[in-house]
């Protein structure tokens, strides 16, 4: 079965730095959609990156854009988030995506899903890794 396992929440001070990854497992890596939503107490679901592996084009939220950077090695089946300046806002349970894979999507249908927040659209979630940004 198709698995993502996050990890590298933690809790930091504001100007700090996290690194999250998502490993995937029993899932066809080639050319799938990949990414990361969060989501904050009382709030709604929040696309903020996402990078199409077949190629490595990416995305980013405006709201991260600047601090937040995702990245991957195809090696080893695993996207990176890499969390810069991180602010209190910060603060929520982040999850990996993943899309079909294999091919399914393109790099700009990639991108849209991300963009318009299409969340519904992603096949298979991680259980999510928590970043509390406090001081």
């Amino acid at each position: 079965s198709q698995q993502l396992a996050e990890s590298g929440g933690d809790s930091v001070r504001p100007g700090g730095s996290l690194r999250l990854s998502c490993v995937a497992s029993g899932y066809n890596y080639r050319d799938a959609c990949m990414g990361w939503f969060r989501q904050a107490p009382g709030k709604e679901l929040e696309a903020i990156a996402g990078i199409y592996t077949g190629g490595g084009a990416t995305y980013h939220a405006d709201s991260v854009k600047g601090r937040f950077t995702i990245s991957q090695d195809y090696a080893k089946n695993t996207v990176y988030l890499q969390m810069n300046m991180l602010e209190s806002d910060d603060t929520a349970m982040y999850y990996c995506v993943a899309s079909p894979g294999g091919g399914t999507w393109s790099a700009p249908v990639c991108e849209y899903r991300f963009k318009y927040q299409e969340s519904s659209r992603f096949t298979t979630w991680g259980q999510g890794t928590q970043v509390t940004v406090s001081s």
